[in-house]
């Protein structure tokens, strides 16, 4: 049976994944500012749960400590998990991410799956992949588009964690998963390009199209 657009939004947890070294930044993208001084990895958080989601599961890796020291604003809805072999590539954090959301959500239907350095990916955007979902809450696969490009976030149903999980390897995430099943589409090109940012060797922000990885 399907769920109407605010039961769906009302049962997603929010998946941020934050991991990575962020080598070509200098530092792990979790704790790069913003314009305003606010951390990548608190600003997200904080769209995530004001787009609707009950709470967010943030999974870090490299100076783990010091990112969650930066979430303690939203302590209170934020619980975070550490993937040891974040090293390995961004199937690690998704697998990490998901297991433990298995094990502790169990009344969680559906995680919005986001990356921490999509600046750009506002509240709007993350609202609407949520109120677009039609599919039952646990059969949900959605995910923005950019001009037709997929990207992130991800609405990944919970009767799909654990083929996620199994089937995530290297920086791939759930691209081979959801490449081979019905995923909507949700066109977000005109509240955001779904950009991921780099720096460049000299320390001009760069940034690279979105990318269909899961």
């Amino acid at each position: 049976m399907a769920c109407d657009a605010e039961r769906v939004k009302g049962s997603v947890v929010g998946l941020l994944l934050a991991a990575g070294a962020g080598r070509r930044m200098g530092q792990p993208k979790a704790l790069v500012n913003d314009d305003h001084g606010v951390s990548w990895v608190l600003g997200t958080t904080r769209r995530l749960l004001d787009a609707g989601c009950d709470r967010v599961r943030v999974v870090l890796g490299a100076e783990a400590e010091v990112a969650a020291g930066l979430l303690e604003p939203v302590r209170a809805t934020v619980d975070v998990v550490v993937a040891a072999d974040w090293a390995t590539g961004m199937a690690a954090s998704l697998r990490a991410g998901l297991v433990d959301l298995a094990q502790a959500a169990p009344t969680a239907t559906a995680a919005l799956v986001h990356l921490v350095d999509l600046p750009d990916v506002g509240v709007n955007v993350l609202r609407r992949v949520l109120e677009s979902a039609s599919a039952g809450c646990g059969d949900a696969l959605a995910r923005a588009a950019y001009s037709g490009v997929p990207g992130h976030p991800v609405l990944i149903g919970r009767s799909h964690w654990a083929g996620v999980a199994d089937s995530a390897s290297g920086d791939r995430g759930a691209r081979d998963y959801l490449a081979a099943r019905h995923v909507d589409l949700v066109e977000c090109g005109d509240l955001a390009t779904g950009n991921d940012v780099d720096r460049s060797p000299g320390g001009a922000p760069t940034s690279r199209a979105a990318r269909d990885d899961g």
